[in-house]
């Protein structure tokens, strides 16, 4: 049963105003802000970090929080808080390399399908059935066994491994867009196939694809982390958050966790503003009320 607020219940009215902020703004302003401020964390990293996060201090081992190290020192005397704001650049570009290569050759691909149709698209969707069944691990272990382990190389098969779920999604939506009757009037009119798909359904399935890379911008941080975490990502010294993660294993052992904690809690916390922030721009895009 469907309810209205009523101006003259004060109470219900503001009920209703604080669930509708807490289900639509609210949480997307929120999220936006925290994905904002670590972007902005990692381009002013060279201004806002104390130290080199690649100096090292044998007189600063495993230091707890100190005036001169706000978050403590990791097992070589290295500032953690400089590693983490450094770590933003190496551990943000990657996914955002990762999911725009993903976003852009998945449309094209799901576009391009839509519109030709026949045995092309017959061909598409074979093909992104098949790689469905590849896991992102497991082409990083063949790709690093092959070229060496690498961030380069890990970018590259995240690449790969996320073009299908970015070309399933935008192909189901361009073959709706693509027997409107929009379409069909521009094709009437003399359009051209490919100016009909770059001018209108490509824009037309921009909120989609804009959507899809938001909330695929946390997952893939999080594979990233992980790839370096397992040794097949971003090498020593680096700052990368899944490294330092995995560099701080040795101080839990010795009751110094400060450096997997923060780096960890970093991770979590943008990985969940990403996703509040792709379900936020999906209802506001798309209409999706779920």
């Amino acid at each position: 049963m469907s309810t209205y607020p009523l101006a003259s219940l004060g109470g219900e009215s503001r009920t209703g105003r604080l669930r509708a902020l807490a289900r639509g703004r609210g949480g997307l302003i929120a999220a936006g802000t925290v994905v904002a401020l670590v972007a902005l964390a990692a381009a002013l990293a060279p201004v806002l970090a104390p130290y080199d996060p690649d100096a090292v201090d044998p007189a600063a081992v495993y230091q707890g929080s100190t005036p001169a190290h706000w978050l403590g020192t990791d097992d070589t005397g290295r500032d953690i808080l400089s590693r983490l704001l450094y770590g933003a650049r190496l551990s943000l570009l990657a996914p955002l390399v990762v999911t725009v290569t993903a976003g852009l050759a998945g449309t094209a691909l799901a576009i391009s399908s839509a519109w030709l149709g026949g045995w092309y698209d017959r061909l598409v969707s074979g093909l992104l059935t098949v790689a469905f069944g590849f896991p992102g691990l497991i082409l990083a272990v063949v790709a690093a066994a092959v070229f060496g382990a690498g961030l380069g190389v890990a970018m590259v098969t995240l690449s790969i491994a996320y073009l299908p779920y970015m070309a399933r999604t935008v192909r189901a939506a361009a073959l709706r867009e693509r027997h409107l009757p929009y379409v069909s009037a521009l094709g009437m009119l003399g359009m051209s196939g490919w100016r009909i798909c770059l001018r209108h359904l490509a824009p037309n399935l921009m909120p989609l694809v804009l959507v899809q890379v938001t909330t695929a911008f946390g997952y893939t941080l999080l594979d990233i982390a992980a790839f370096s975490f397992i040794g097949l990502g971003a090498q020593p010294p680096a700052s990368e958050w899944g490294l330092m993660v995995a560099g701080g294993a040795t101080g839990i052992l010795a009751g110094r966790p400060e450096q997997s904690l923060y780096a960890g809690l970093v991770i979590v916390v943008f990985v969940i503003a990403c996703n509040l922030l792709g379900n936020g721009l999906s209802r506001r895009l798309l209409g999706d009320e779920r």
